[in-house]
């Protein structure tokens, strides 16, 4: 597969001017590797999950940096989180020269509190999750956006199979003793069954046989490794009585169908999930877009205990409230309108956009207005215009730890 230039690309070369240091988060296999390697080709590399580095390092790590010839990549860098104190040590030698150690890590939590306590105002910390459509028009709700599902999609069902066991067996054992691993994966495969469904714990733990807090422990596992998004409610004070409970969503589409076993389009067009799948992709594409521009994460939901659903809001720099309802079909009806408008009138005069956003349709209009204020947009260019609208981001487009 030929390299597709990644949007994150742009903000990379930013922060390598501004921080002696970098670290790109994600899920594993989303291709933070791959992109360090492309933009940095003349770095050396070390692979943190070899046992002969992860030795060396332990016997002695003033050493092992020591033989190093800045730039480097290091992968995997939850493998030896040592290491970061002993990099800060050659950055404060050195404060001028900027980009210089490069890390990826596939546990984001851990690695926050390693960069926190060891980095801080040293490194700038950027998200890279797996291809947006915006990246390349391959991405779809049956394949996800996993680069290698994307090259060879034949084998998506094998590749999936081999992710998880791979999971399960690197992650999941690195961050805590979960003993019954195989209760561990049908709890992956029901969580998939509440794909896009507002989040119930005693839900989830009682078929399975074990507790509420394992359940939290569980999805605290899932979330710092990039595999799940916890999308939480807005609040504002509405005068409504609100739902507090978050909605739960795969990050991957493609991992989210292989879960639920469905394994072709038709099969998913007929799926019960069907319409979850494509929000589903919808919150992931909305959070690529914040995470390839370097923003901070902002994505919630609304519902009331009127039932007044609204699937997604997004805080816009300088352009308002973005109320948004995804329908996975290609035909919109000014009856679909309806939870937008009503939660727009409550929201009163605040600068907001009311968007539907559903399938592309050959035959219709890319956008078209169905209502009074209210866009319906297929996904695709949604997407572009979340990706194409920087306004109000920060001026070098990163997050750093400061």
């Amino acid at each position: 597969m030929r390299y597709i230039p990644r949007n994150l690309g742009n903000v990379v070369r930013q922060a390598v001017r501004h921080f002696p240091a970098l670290l790109v988060t994600g899920p594993r296999r989303a291709g933070k590797t791959t992109l360090l390697r492309q933009l940095f080709p003349k770095a050396q590399y070390v692979l943190l999950e070899d046992p002969d580095i992860q030795g060396r390092i332990r016997s002695d790590p003033r050493t092992f940096l020591e033989e190093l010839r800045p730039p480097v990549v290091f992968d995997e860098i939850q493998n030896a989180p040592e290491l970061l104190s002993y990099v800060r040590t050659l950055v404060d030698a050195a404060p001028r020269r900027m980009g210089q150690w490069l890390f990826t890590g596939s546990q984001e939590a851990p690695l926050m509190q390693g960069i926190t306590e060891s980095m801080a105002g040293r490194a700038a910390i950027l998200q890279l999750l797996p291809f947006s459509v915006a990246e390349t028009p391959k991405v779809n709700v049956l394949h996800g956006g996993f680069p290698e599902v994307l090259a060879r999609p034949k084998s998506r069902a094998l590749w999936f199979a081999s992710y998880l066991q791979t999971y399960l067996e690197r992650d999941v054992r690195a961050i805590t003793n979960i003993r019954d691993l195989v209760t561990f994966r049908r709890f992956l495969a029901l969580l998939a069954s509440r794909h896009g469904q507002i989040l119930n714990k005693t839900d989830l733990a009682a078929p399975l046989g074990v507790s509420v807090p394992t359940i939290s422990e569980w999805l605290h596992i899932l979330e710092m490794t990039g595999q799940v998004i916890i999308v939480p409610p807005y609040f504002e004070n509405l005068g409504k009585r609100l739902i507090k409970s978050p909605k739960v969503f795969w990050g991957d589409s493609g991992l989210a169908c292989y879960l639920l076993g469905i394994t072709s389009e038709q099969e998913l067009r007929r799926s019960p999930f069907w319409g979850q799948l494509f929000e589903g992709l919808v919150a992931a594409e909305i959070l690529k877009s914040q995470a390839n521009q370097g923003a901070r994460k902002e994505l919630y939901y609304f519902r009331d205990q009127q039932s007044l659903e609204v699937d997604f809001l997004i805080p816009r720099p300088n352009a308002g409230l973005w109320l948004i309802e995804c329908k996975a079909g290609k035909t919109v009806r000014s009856v679909m309108a309806a939870p937008l408008l009503s939660l727009g009138r409550a929201l009163g005069k605040r600068s907001k956009r009311l968007i539907i956003v559903h399938r592309k349709s050959h035959s219709g209009p890319a956008t078209a207005a169905i209502a009074s204020g209210v866009e319906a947009i297929d996904w695709e260019r949604f997407v572009a215009e979340l990706t194409h609208d920087h306004r109000g981001r920060d001026k070098r487009g990163l997050i750093s730890q400061k």
